[in-house]
């Protein structure tokens, strides 16, 4: 790390002990509470709303039954198991460096909350959505009701149970934002101008909590529906959600732990990073008024996302369930950015010298007006939002071209498919990453020469992306409850013709709002990890002060010419790559599993296809309970370790290119699975309603093995990388001082820092060795339990393929 010479001006650093919380903000802050405690009242209203809506028939209701129980089973033990890790963790932030013991142990103690937030958003969020599905089923039925009963227009049908399944998503969204605005103002009240370096707990707290909770529930939800779709669709021929497939109620259960619980946790630290960002820079940028303003933009959002979300109201001249939901958001944006101005205009003062607690000549000496700056800044990120949206919509919905083109190559097979939803994918990935990049760097200008400013307004761009954060968070979340409620409207057999088309239209909505929010949870991500990465750098030069040393002399710079830094660049690279490529390969192992016990109970269940026998459906719920518990340890431990492991190494300029590369490959990443996966399953539904050849046909197969690729690609590894991101930076920003100290202070020792890093490494690559060892899934077509958490044996020679009667290698496969 030594004599890598590092030009950090003293301007340029920031300077956080002169703002102070004075009499007015602090009441503008018990506002914001006020805010915060009124989004959590209307969260309530809407849960009354949607739990007065009818449930359906009884078999509908016993199979909504069966999905709570496994869902709530699941994310229980979940819970129980991250508690563990979460109090571990409480303890190592004692022992990190920072200015005094208060604030180490309000760091803690917030990282508690923080993470109990992020839980608690997660739960709430699926124990809603497994009672929302059947009520949206049953809103559905209406449309073909049982003989004697009145049939309603099936417009009207579809408005309504559009209406239950977005206000289902908007409960969350209020959570959402209630719960982050609320623990973020907690502690500004609390710790003034210490608030920043607690707020580092509260932050990781949220984020660590919610990647845990993602992988894991995408591992479950995308083993449960690959395994379910590979035996029933392809080698069986049956429906999706056919009562037959032992899968179907695990499938259903992984929506809601994977897609409303692991998405909500997602969102909400995505939403309290940010604010931890805005918050550390806002001090030394906007001095009194930075502790205050962060926080009035996202309270805006509050207001604005109530209006959204009830503006959600479907209308006859609308062309698609898309057209209302896209209202609401554009309505939200509108709204937000209008009262944004007018806080600005009439909070902040017109010159920055007027800025008080503000110590840094290059802030106090800039030209302009911060009301203006601003202003631009969070316009940025309103503008930033809003053209992803549209840009996603484009390569993901039905009726565009992307997904029509992917369809037509249905009809030359399965490969093709891959390889054109792939295309689909890397080239929304660039559009994408350019947007997101012209955000940045758009807010980055408004600074002018002060670094301080132009990373606060970065930051700033950020909170103006959250003020739709709680039309984005109902968007994601009414995407798995149209899934479920087609799923029960299927394995019930009580909604037909009109009504099931009605869930099918929704169903296709839902998958493209779910790919509209995972691209703008990632730009989130990329403005708080480009706004933390200013922290950063600032968490060295006040270490390089505590050690007594000259900035010039530690050894932070960024130049990658450096072989150090170019190393730690490609350690970011290859750390986003070896996430993704664990979370994927976890789900092709528990996907296995599940689709030898299918096969298995198929084979010695000869019933089930006449259905003279039931299917054990809780035997592949407790597979993949079991191996999403265990497969999220080592992704969660790798984005953990390797910060620390390149911090220790290779020093603090190694780490911050570590960052850089992260961020940068993680973008790409991101994107791309997430819009390659909403591609392949929506050109699926297009040949499911009849394009390409429909329903059994090859065409259908191939796009079914489509769809199947990018399952884990959408809803595990795609997602996942989001909070990564989050934790990776936030892990380093805490370690910084430590890895100075014991660089240059009176500590300083190589032989420690090493042992450190060695640790760290031996952590990761024995994780990584320990999930590669268990390999793939491989049984013998006996179906036996090996004793080895519900997988099927690996002993033995191959068996055969599939059930009696299924089709061969190579067969046709048959209509259902």
């Amino acid at each position: 790390m030594a004599g890598h010479p590092v030009r950090i001006p003293s301007a340029d650093r920031l300077q956080l002990a002169d703002a102070a919380l004075t009499g007015g903000d602090r009441g503008l802050l018990l506002v914001v509470v006020l805010v915060a405690v009124a989004a959590l009242v209307v969260a309530v209203v809407l849960v009354r709303q949607v739990l007065a809506a009818d449930e359906g028939t009884d078999s509908m209701r016993s199979i909504a039954a069966a999905v709570q129980e496994g869902a709530n089973a699941y994310l229980a033990r979940q819970l129980r198991t991250l508690a563990v890790f979460a109090a571990l963790v409480f303890f190592l932030l004692m022992l990190l460096p920072a200015d005094g013991v208060g604030q180490r142990v309000g760091r803690s103690v917030f990282f508690l909350l923080g993470a109990g937030f992020s839980a608690a958003t997660g739960y709430i969020g699926m124990w809603l959505a497994v009672r929302s599905n059947v009520r949206v089923a049953a809103a559905a039925r209406e449309a073909t009701p049982a003989e004697g009963e009145p049939a309603r227009d099936p417009a009207d049908v579809s408005h309504r149970a559009m209406r239950i399944a977005f206000r289902t998503g908007g409960v969350v969204g209020m959570f959402t934002v209630g719960l982050g605005l609320l623990g973020a103002a907690a502690v500004v009240l609390v710790y003034a101008a210490d608030a920043p370096k607690v707020l580092e707990g509260f932050g990781l707290g949220a984020a660590l909590i919610a990647m845990f909770m993602r992988v894991g529930g995408g591992i479950f939800t995308k083993a449960a529906d690959v395994g379910a779709d590979l035996v029933g669709k392809v080698e069986r021929g049956i429906p999706e959600d056919d009562p037959r497939n032992a899968a179907t109620i695990a499938d259903n259960v992984g929506d809601n732990v994977g897609d409303c619980a692991g998405m909500a946790a997602d969102l909400f630290e995505s939403y309290a990073v940010t604010l931890v960002a805005a918050l550390i820079l806002g001090t030394a940028a906007f001095g009194d008024a930075g502790l205050a303003f962060p926080l009035l933009v996202p309270a805006i959002g509050v207001v604005t996302a109530v209006v959204g979300i009830f503006a959600v109201a479907p209308r006859r001249a609308d062309r698609s369930g898309m057209t209302a939901v896209n209202r609401g958001f554009f309505v939200s944006a509108l709204i937000s950015l209008v009262l944004v101005a007018v806080v600005a205009f009439a909070y902040l003062p017109s010159d920055f010298g007027e800025l008080e607690g503000v110590t840094d000549p290059a802030v106090a000496g800039h030209d302009g007006d911060p009301r203006v700056l601003a202003l631009v800044a969070v316009a940025i990120g309103i503008v930033l939002a809003a053209l992803i949206q549209q840009l996603t919509g484009y390569f993901t919905e039905p009726g565009r071209r992307p997904v029509r083109d992917i369809g037509r190559t249905s009809l030359t097979g399965p490969a093709t498919v891959v390889l054109s939803g792939v295309f689909v994918g890397l080239e929304s990935a660039v559009y994408t990453a350019l947007l997101i990049a012209l955000g940045v760097y758009g807010a980055f200008l408004l600074g002018g020469t002060s670094v301080v400013l132009a990373l606060f307004a970065v930051a700033l761009a950020g909170t103006g992306l959250l003020t739709t954060v709680g039309v984005i968070v109902a968007m994601d979340t009414f995407g798995p409850v149209c899934d479920n409620a087609q799923g029960i409207a299927e394995m019930s057999g009580d909604v037909r013709g009109a009504g099931a088309q009605v869930l099918t239209d929704l169903d296709a909505v839902g998958n493209t709002t779910k790919a509209i929010t995972k691209g703008i949870a990632i730009a989130t991500a990329v403005l708080a990890a480009t706004a933390l990465f200013g922290s950063y750098r600032d968490a060295i030069a006040d270490a390089v002060a505590d050690v007594g040393a000259r900035a010039d002399e530690m050894g932070l710079s960024l130049d990658i010419s450096q072989p150090n830094n170019l190393v730690g660049l490609l350690l970011g690279v290859c750390v986003v790559f070896l996430f993704s490529g664990l979370a994927i390969n976890a789900v092709s192992r528990s996907a296995g599993s599940v689709v030898f016990e299918v096969r298995r109970q198929f084979r010695e269940r000869p019933g089930i296809m006449d259905y003279t026998e039931k299917p054990e459906y809780g035997r592949v719920v407790d597979i993949c309970t079991k191996d999403a518990l265990r497969e999220l340890t080592t992704p969660g431990l790798l984005a953990v370790m390797a910060p620390i492991a390149v911090g220790f190494a290779l020093g603090v300029g190694a780490l911050g290119s570590f960052l850089a590369g992260a961020i940068g490959a993680g973008t790409l990443m991101a994107v791309f699975l997430a819009n390659s996966g909403g591609a392949w399953d929506n050109a699926k539904k297009l040949v499911e309603d009849g394009w390409y050849g429909g329903k059994g046909s090859e065409a259908h197969a191939a796009t079914v093995i489509g769809d199947t690729v990018g399952d884990p690609f959408k809803d595990t590894a795609g997602p996942s990388i989001n909070p990564l991101l989050k934790v990776m930076n936030l892990v380093a920003l805490l370690i910084a001082p430590a890895v100075v100290q014991l660089g240059h202070g009176d500590d300083a020792g190589v032989g420690v820092r090493l042992a450190i890093a060695f640790l760290a490494l031996a952590v990761v690559v024995g994780a990584v060795r320990f999930s590669k060892r268990r390999g793939i899934a491989v049984g013998d077509g006996s179906g036996e339990d090996d004793g080895s958490s519900g997988r099927a044996s690996a002993s033995g020679p191959p068996g055969p393929k599939g059930p009696p009667g299924s089709p061969e290698p190579g067969a046709p496969v048959p209509a259902p």
